[in-house]
């Protein structure tokens, strides 16, 4: 079994799919105008509208209502992509600290609350972990 992507539903689909675009500099895919995808190395990241919801049934979904599930990117360096995009973030919910289990870790929010970590592996079982 291989996790291939992981979807966020969205009353504003335009607004997240720009935010995650410019926070993780990739361009999104538009498939309708109301599903996109941004492809990374491992895994793809799919946000569609509410709409798409009604293919599979009513009242599935409460979008903007995450509490439970972050959504996490290595990066090469994140202090350097906190330097990037902090003007871009409205929430930061913890600048970049060193973990106890050895990655660097900027926490934030994007437009819906959803929490993202932005991460990069620095001691050496961290390093060891992703190689």
């Amino acid at each position: 079994m291989k996790l291939t992507s992981l979807r966020i539903i969205t009353a504003n689909i335009k607004t997240l799919v720009q935010f995650f675009e410019q926070v993780t500099g990739s361009s999104a895919q538009w498939y309708t105008d109301d599903f996109a995808e941004l492809v990374t190395g491992t895994a793809t990241l799919a946000i569609g509208s509410t709409r798409t919801m009604s293919l599979f049934g009513e009242g599935l979904v409460t979008p903007a209502s995450n509490n439970s599930v972050i959504i996490e990117f290595r990066v090469a360096n994140v202090d350097e992509e906190f330097e990037r995009i902090k003007y871009l973030i409205d929430n930061i919910v913890q600048e970049p600290t060193t973990m106890p289990w050895g990655n660097r870790s900027l926490l934030f929010r994007d437009p819906d609350g959803n929490l993202i970590n932005f991460f990069t592996p620095v001691t050496a079982d961290a390093i060891k972990k992703f190689s």
